[in-house]
C-alpha cells in the first residue's frame, strides 16, 4: 500500500475510533462499545489489509531451516516463529521501518534480522539451511548477557529481541519528554475506560512501533484495601502474558489453557508485606488483586512458565497444557460485558529435555499445513501432534472478523 493510502486509511481508523466511543459518536443511552475491542479490530483490519498489499515481491515457501551456531535453538525457534508473523514478516521484507524511524541512528539489528528473513523467505534461494551468525552477533553486542555458547531461554531472547528492535524502529524521536499526567483529582472523575486510553496515549508518546502495533497490550491491575476499601488500578503495558501452570485442572480433566488464563486472572489476596501502599490508608494493608486484559493487541503470546524456582534450584513443569488452535475467546479476561475476542494459533516454540539440557523448536502454520522448524531441518507435521507437553511460547493471530466489539 502507497504510503499516502496506508497513512490514510490509518487515520479513518483512528477517526472511526474516537467518533464511536466519544460521547459525540454515541450517546449515553445507547449502545457501549469496548473501546480496546474495537480499536484492535480496526487495528487487525488494517494490519490484515497492509499485509496484503505491503508485500509485493514474489515470496518462497518459507520451508527453510536455520543453521545451530553454538546452542542457538532457542534463537532459531523464535525466529522461525516471527518469521510466520505476517505483519512483521512483510514489514521487515519490505523495509517499510527506514521510512518510519524518529531516529538518524543506524539500525542495525533490525537491518540483520531483516536480512534473515529475506534470506528464509527468497523466492529464488536453494532450500539450504540460513546461517544467522550476523544477526546473532549484532544481538549480542546490544545484549551481551546472550554471549557465550550457553543455553539461553527462548522467552527471555523473545522478549529482549522485541525490546530492541521496537528501540531501533520507534517512530518516536528519542528522548522526548513525557507529557505531564493529569492530577489524580482528574482521573477519578472520568471513567475507568478513558482512563486507560490516557496512559495509552501517553505510552505511545514516547514509544510508537510496528513492534507495538502487533504485540503491545495493556493490563489493568486493580487492587482491592481490606481495610478501608478503597480501589486503585493501574495501568501496564505487555508484549506476552506468563501463564502459571495448575498442578492439577480445574475441571478436573487435563490441564488446559483455559485454566492457565483463570490462574492468572484469579483475585490473589495479598498479606502487609506484598501489598503496595493504600492511598487512602497511607500504610501497606491487606488487600486484594485482580488482572484483566484492558487492550487486546494484533498478535498476543503466552508463555507456558514451565520453569520455577524453588528455594535451591529451577523446577521444569512437564505437565500437558491443551490449547486451541483456532477460535481462542480472550473475551472473558477482558473488561467486565467484553464479548467474544478470538485468536488463531499460527506458531509455537517447544521446549523438550531438561532445565539444563534442552532443545528448542518451533511449529509454524502455513496455506499447505503445519511444520516443524528443527534449526536446519524443516518437516511437515500433523495437526494432531501440535499440542503436546513440550508447548512452551504460543504465538495467537487476533481474528479481526470474529471479534465482537459489542459489550453483551
Amino acid at each position: 500500500m502507497p504510503d499516502g493510502s496506508a497513512t490514510t486509511v490509518e487515520i479513518s481508523c483512528q477517526t472511526l475510533c474516537r467518533t464511536l466511543v466519544t460521547n459525540n459518536g454515541l450517546q449515553q443511552e445507547s449502545v457501549d462499545i469496548s473501546k480496546s475491542v474495537l480499536y484492535t479490530s480496526l487495528m487487525g483490519l488494517l494490519l490484515v489489509a497492509n499485509k496484503e498489499s505491503e508485500i509485493s515481491q514474489e515470496l518462497g515457501s518459507g520451508q527453510v531451516g536455520l543453521l545451530n551456531v553454538g546452542n542457538t535453538c532457542f534463537l532459531n525457534s523464535i525466529v522461525q516463529c516471527l518469521s510466520h508473523t505476517r505483519g512483521l514478516r512483510d514489514y521487515c521484507l519490505t523495509k517499510t521501518y527506514q521510512k518510519e524511524i524518529g531516529s538518524s541512528k543506524e539500525p542495525k539489528l533490525m537491518n540483520a534480522f531483516s536480512q534473515v528473513l529475506a534470506d528464509l523467505w527468497g523466492a529464488n534461494r536453494s532450500d539450504a539451511p540460513v546461517h544467522p551468525g550476523k544477526f546473532y552477533n549484532i544481538f549480542k553486542e546490544s545484549v551481551p548477557y546472550f554471549s557465550g555458547y550457553s543455553q539461553q531461554d527462548a522467552q527471555e531472547f523473545l522478549r529482549f529481541l522485541l525490546d530492541r528492535l521496537h528501540s531501533e524502529i520507534n517512530r518516536c524521536p528519542p528522548h522526548l519528554p513525557p507529557r505531564n499526567a493529569p492530577p489524580d483529582s482528574l482521573y477519578a472523575k472520568i471513567r475507568m475506560e478513558e482512563e486507560a486510553d490516557k496512559m495509552w496515549a501517553k505510552y505511545l508518546e514516547r514509544d510508537d512501533s510496528r513492534i507495538v502495533d502487533l504485540f503491545s497490550g495493556q493490563l489493568r491491575s486493580s487492587l482491592h484495601c481490606s481495610i478501608c476499601s478503597h480501589y486503585s488500578t493501574t495501568f501496564d503495558v505487555f508484549c506476552d502474558l506468563s501463564l502459571p501452570i495448575p498442578k492439577k485442572s480445574i475441571s478436573g480433566g487435563v490441564v488446559s489453557l483455559k485454566d492457565c488464563l483463570e490462574l492468572f486472572s484469579q483475585e490473589e489476596n495479598l498479606d502487609k508485606e506484598d501489598a503496595p501502599m493504600c492511598e487512602r490508608c497511607g500504610r501497606r494493608t491487606e488487600s486484594t488483586k485482580r488482572l484483566t486484559i484492558q487492550r487486546f493487541p494484533p498478535v498476543i503470546v503466552l508463555h507456558l512458565n514451565r520453569f520455577t524456582m524453588s528455594r535451591y534450584s529451577i523446577c521444569k513443569s512437564t505437565t500437558s497444557v491443551s490449547f486451541p488452535l483456532t477460535r481462542l475467546d480472550l473475551g472473558p479476561y477482558g473488561p467486565a460485558g467484553t464479548g467474544p475476542v478470538l485468536y488463531n494459533l499460527y506458531a509455537v516454540c517447544n521446549h523438550s529435555g531438561t532445565v539444563n539440557m534442552g532443545h528448542y523448536t518451533a511449529y509454524c502454520l502455513q496455506e499447505s499445513g503445519w511444520f516443524c522448524y528443527n534449526d536446519s531441518s524443516v518437516t511437515p507435521i500433523p495437526e494432531c501432534h501440535i499440542q503436546s507437553n513440550q508447548a512452551y511460547v504460543l504465538f495467537y493471530q487476533l481474528d479481526s472478523r470474529r471479534c465482537s466489539t459489542q459489550r453483551k
